[in-house]
């Protein structure tokens, strides 16, 4: 009847279904038919893969999948992907797992675990078996401070360090070699010209990150090295449409040399530093970096700092004592100030030269 008031039953409740009437669940393809591979270029999301049972097909670019989260990916890590894996133009494969890192090398942006950018822990690369630390005997002079400290970062990674001389034309290693003579660093001399059999055998089967200021001539000696390595840095650049490969690291195959047919190994090569910050290193595995200073400490107070304002400090004694180089000892002062903040006054001269 026009104008009666309706009423309403259960016939007209319409029930909305729920989004999905599949239980949630936690579980992740398997992937077994992933591939092994090795990252060795990471540019804004994208990453250059080789096969390691293969590695000189060409390089698969792929991204990260989401179900890693926020698990990163670096230079070095051993990755399963799935997907386009030809390497065509074109082609994305998707890194569905990230193996287990032997090594993880790191640095800090600061020393200065007080601010938000001394917090800020990077990591260089992963899985590295050694640290090579490039440095030039002259133009620019050796710079031991910050040797000192890369032997600190490599010692805490578990990273066997190898000093590598570059421009032994221009200067005699001997200042160098003698303020390490207590650490029996291994080391080799390179000249212009000369033959690199002797760095090629300690490279070799290894997996090696080269690290070093600028100028030192370490790009010089990874063209040594690799002689088609702009052709190979190109190549696994166009993951990054151009961008300039000095600005990240990036692992090149080393290749035969001879009759050899031992694994040559691999080299990363990493944009020239100006500084290794060690904010994420604990003061004592800071000391540790010293190996020729932990036998003097301990018969040392448990809370000394060893710091020059610690009375009674008995590295000053076991340096005095001939046991020690004291340039080393204030080495390690220097790194426990400038990481609680507190930078030396003596710090840039200290780095200028040998006598650091």
């Amino acid at each position: 009847m026009p104008g009666r008031k309706r009423e309403y039953d259960e016939d007209d409740v319409r029930v909305r279904p729920g989004r999905s009437s599949r239980p949630r669940t936690r579980t992740r393809p398997k992937h077994d038919d992933a591939i092994d591979a090795l990252v060795i270029t990471v540019d804004r999301g994208r990453y250059g893969c080789v096969r390691e049972d293969d590695p000189d097909v060409e390089v698969i670019t792929a991204m990260r999948a989401r179900e890693l989260g926020r698990k990163s990916v670096v230079v070095g890590d051993r990755v399963a992907l799935v997907g386009d894996v030809s390497g065509d133009a074109g082609s994305l494969a998707r890194i569905v797992r990230i193996g287990e890192r032997t090594s993880v090398l790191r640095r800090t942006a600061d020393d200065d675990d007080t601010t938000p950018e001394g917090r800020l822990e990077r990591v260089v690369v992963a899985n590295a078996d050694q640290l090579v630390i490039v440095s030039a005997l002259s133009d620019p002079p050796p710079r031991t401070g910050f040797i000192d400290r890369c032997l600190v970062a490599a010692y805490d990674a578990g990273i066997e360090p190898l000093l590598c001389l570059t421009k032994a034309d221009l200067a005699g290693p001997e200042q160098v070699l003698d303020y390490y003579a207590e650490l029996d660093l291994p080391h080799v001399l390179i000249r212009p010209g000369s033959d690199l059999a002797d760095l090629r055998e300690r490279l070799a089967g290894r997996i090696s990150v080269l690290v070093g200021h600028s100028g030192v001539g370490k790009s010089t000696l990874v063209n040594r090295l690799v002689p088609d390595a702009l052709r190979a840095v190109g190549a696994v650049s166009a993951v990054g449409k151009g961008r300039h490969t000095s600005t990240s690291a990036v692992a090149l195959r080393l290749p035969l040399v001879g009759k050899a047919r031992k694994d040559p190994g691999w080299i990363i090569d990493t944009p020239g530093i100006r500084s290794f910050g060690l904010a994420h290193v604990s003061a004592e595995s800071l000391l540790h970096g010293f190996p020729d200073l932990v036998e003097g400490t301990l018969e040392d107070q448990p809370n000394c700092g060893h710091t020059a304002a610690d009375a009674g400090c008995t590295l000053d004694a076991w340096v005095a004592e001939g046991k020690a180089d004291r340039r080393r000892l204030e080495s390690y002062r220097r790194l426990l100030s400038s990481r609680a903040g507190e930078p030396d006054a003596r710090d840039q001269q200290a780095d200028s030269g040998p006598s650091a």
